[in-house]
């Protein structure tokens, strides 16, 4: 009996801890101070400093606020919840899951409506869950499908930077590729391990800029990223869209993404409709 007492005893400072960290990583992530994360969250700073050092145990409903405050994503508060010794409040399903039907259906049928023209779903990651025809028709031209297989499992980002994927063809690689590190760094802000590892790997390959290895907070966010593709004569223009569902009770659709690329002369637009035709697909008129 007094063995299971003090084991509870050691075990108690080590969930604090352990939230406490979390807390202060999370506020590290969004620089703010102790003080301003207080007032914003309208508790003392006191208080806060102990949450942080473990000298004080945050009640579930302080986890919740501190996150919100912090504006931690769903799988982030779920581990603030967990750290504190609390039952985590988001749900986190697989699209084969029964419960995401509904939902595949609504995204197959905007990759269906997207065609001729390139659709994808990626999820937090950039990993490539779902894709239409148009994408592959487009893959097809500049790369064969085993060297893209060669390349590891699907990920829009290792294939848009690594030296084997589309990187050779991309005209504007300098201009996109920036762009997109720097989401990747935004991304890095929900805390998930797997998005610091592709950030490793993406700044692994040879020639990447020294300058994207950090965050920068005045790169400008544009609506829309251009992409210009090239190989022998063909040459095709891009602009891309990503859309996320904004559903914020669900780890998987939270993190969701749909990316959607649109000709941007009349070139391109002319060749995925010829490509479709011959296909025999729709959107090839």
């Amino acid at each position: 009996m007094v063995q299971r007492v003090l084991a509870k005893a050691r075990k108690k400072p080590a969930t604090a801890t352990a939230v406490g960290g979390l807390i202060r990583q999370w506020r590290e992530r969004r620089r703010l101070s102790q003080l301003s994360l207080a007032l914003d969250a309208e508790i003392s700073a006191r208080h806060l400093s102990f949450l942080e050092t473990g000298r004080a145990n945050p009640s579930r409903e302080m986890v919740l606020l501190l996150a919100r405050v912090l504006e931690v994503p769903p799988r982030g508060r779920n581990e603030l919840l967990l750290a504190a010794g609390y039952a985590p409040v988001y749900h986190e399903r697989g699209l084969d899951a029964p419960e995401m039907a509904q939902v595949r259906r609504a995204l197959e049928f905007t990759l269906r409506q997207q065609e001729p023209y390139p659709a994808l779903v990626v999820d937090g990651r950039w990993n490539i869950l779902m894709s239409n025809e148009g994408s592959s028709r487009l893959m097809g031209l500049f790369l064969d499908p085993a060297e893209a297989a060669a390349l590891g499992p699907p990920n829009a980002l290792r294939l848009f930077y690594h030296p084997r994927g589309m990187r050779p063809f991309i005209v504007n690689w300098q201009a996109t590729a920036g762009a997109l590190i720097q989401w990747l760094h935004r991304d890095m802000l929900r805390g998930h391990p797997e998005t610091a590892r592709l950030l490793d790997e993406l700044l692994s390959y040879p020639d990447v800029p020294k300058a994207w290895r950090t965050l920068d907070l005045d790169a400008p966010a544009a609506p829309f990223l251009a992409v210009e593709l090239a190989k022998d004569d063909l040459h095709l223009a891009f602009f891309s869209t990503l859309t996320s569902l904004g559903v914020p009770y669900d780890i998987t659709l939270d993190e969701l993404r749909v990316e959607c690329f649109f000709p941007a002369d009349e070139g391109s637009e002319a060749l995925m409709r010829r490509l479709a035709r011959e296909a025999g697909k729709p959107g090839g008129a």
